[in-house]
This record gives C-alpha cells, sequence and structure tokens, in this order.
C-alpha cells in the first residue's frame, strides 16, 4: 500500500501531498523534511529505493522535482516506479509540457488526475489512455 505522495522541488518545497493513512500535521512536515534530505542528498549512481523507518521510500527527479512514494516492504519497487513514470506521463500529457508552476497554478487539476489513478493507496487504472478520456470527460462537465 502506498502510505503517501510527495512531490518536491530541490529547495525542499512541497508541491503536492497526498497521505492515504491517518498522519498529524506536525509528523507531515517532519516527514517531509526528512524524506526531502533523504532523495536530494543522494548520489544519482544509486538506486531509486531508501528504506526509510519500516517502510520503503520510491522517487525519481524529474527536472527539479521530485516524486516521491512511502510504501510497504512487501510492495512491489519496479512496479511504483513505473507508477511514478506514467503519473508524469499523464501530467506530461494533460498540461502539455508540464513544469513546476503548472503543479502549484493547477493544483486541484493535479489531485483530481492522481485521484483517477491512485485510490486508497492503491493503483486503480494503470493505462493511460483510458486515465486521460477520463480526464477529458472531466473536462467537459466542468466546462
Amino acid at each position: 500500500m502506498i502510505r503517501f505522495i510527495l512531490l518536491q522541488n530541490r529547495a525542499g518545497k512541497t508541491r503536492l501531498a497526498k497521505y492515504y493513512v491517518p498522519v498529524a500535521d506536525a509528523e507531515k512536515r517532519k516527514l517531509e523534511y526528512e524524506i526531502h534530505r533523504l532523495v536530494v542528498n543522494r548520489d544519482p549512481k544509486h538506486t531509486n529505493l531508501v528504506e526509510y523507518r519500516t517502510y520503503k521510500v520510491i522517487y525519481r527527479r524529474y527536472a527539479g522535482l521530485f516524486f516521491s512514494m512511502c510504501i510497504d516492504v512487501s510492495d512491489n519497487e519496479l512496479m511504483l516506479l513505473e507508477a511514478i513514470h506514467l503519473f508524469v506521463e499523464i501530467l506530461d500529457h494533460y498540461f502539455e509540457n508540464v513544469c513546476e508552476l503548472d503543479l502549484v497554478f493547477n493544483f486541484h487539476k493535479v489531485y483530481l488526475i492522481l485521484d483517477e489513478f491512485i485510490c486508497g493507496g492503491e493503483i486503480q487504472e494503470s493505462a493511460k489512455k483510458v486515465i486521460l478520456e477520463r480526464l477529458s470527460e472531466l473536462d467537459k462537465i466542468i466546462t
């Protein structure tokens, strides 16, 4: 199960945080700080998997953003690494060459995309085409 997802820039600003388990606000800030320190200082030659407390953190860097997922020890790391990549591809297609400012000013749409993709800490849909079709249907309803 996915415990939480974080999108952070190199400076440590959290651009998106989605928690699938209850966490106190003070603990959230502490987690975000610790995860940022953990992934930013790692050598790019190392794997994108890090042991963190009793969990694993899978992360991937795209331009100036770090996409991090905290998962259970028994979860499939490669599947979730691919899930991060799929999420980035969907964002890129939806925003047409996504950048950090798209995430900041359209955070509600980013959460909507994430909710179409992951629900309750489990991946619900892994087909990019299906997710993009759902998003286009939602856009028609909204506009």
